[in-house]
């Protein structure tokens, strides 16, 4: 019974990841035939300018949190590093303050950006995807991105460079 709650749980905290593949996938697999299409048929996807942005918007914010479960996002250590154990963890503290502080006030600026979209009814020209499902994305995935940076902090998640720097000492 335990297993199956692991494999449910790993399935819950991976769910970014899937959304983000599956719609990497269905990017791929469009655009490649996108090509055959305008070259070999001379007959363009009119409609695939609007998919291709609308899948790379939900790819970058569906993996954004799982970036930072996995210490992945962009950071500059180095500085850090190079001061003494008791200003890093106030640096630690500080960086998370930040780091909140930000995501939060994405957040809420996501909320008013989505309701104007909802109230406004635009949405793209060929398909008529409202613009709420394609920028929607962002809501969930700021709230992912908070829990999925608590995650990190609590279970002691490194970067790869600060994994690979402590394997070679």
């Amino acid at each position: 019974m335990e297993k199956k709650e692991n494999k449910g749980l790993s399935i819950l905290m991976n769910l970014d990841i899937v959304v983000a593949s599956v719609i990497l996938a269905i990017l791929i697999v469009l655009t490649f035939f996108g090509v055959i299409w305008r070259y070999i048929f001379n007959a363009p996807f009119t409609w695939l300018e609007e998919v291709q942005t609308s899948c790379m918007v939900w790819i970058v914010f569906a993996a954004a949190g799982a970036a930072f479960r996995t210490g992945n996002h962009v950071a500059i250590e180095m500085i850090v590093d190079m001061m003494p154990e008791k200003m890093q963890k106030i640096m630690e503290w500080l960086i998370s303050v930040v780091v909140v502080v930000v995501i939060g006030y994405l957040f809420i600026q996501s909320l008013g950006f989505i309701q104007v979209f909802l109230k406004s009814g635009r949405s793209t020209s060929m398909l008529k995807i409202p613009y709420a499902w394609v920028y929607g994305i962002a809501i969930v995935s700021y709230v992912d991105m908070i829990i999925s940076y608590f995650y990190s902090i609590i279970k002691g998640v490194k970067s790869e460079a600060k994994e690979a720097a402590s394997s070679n000492e």
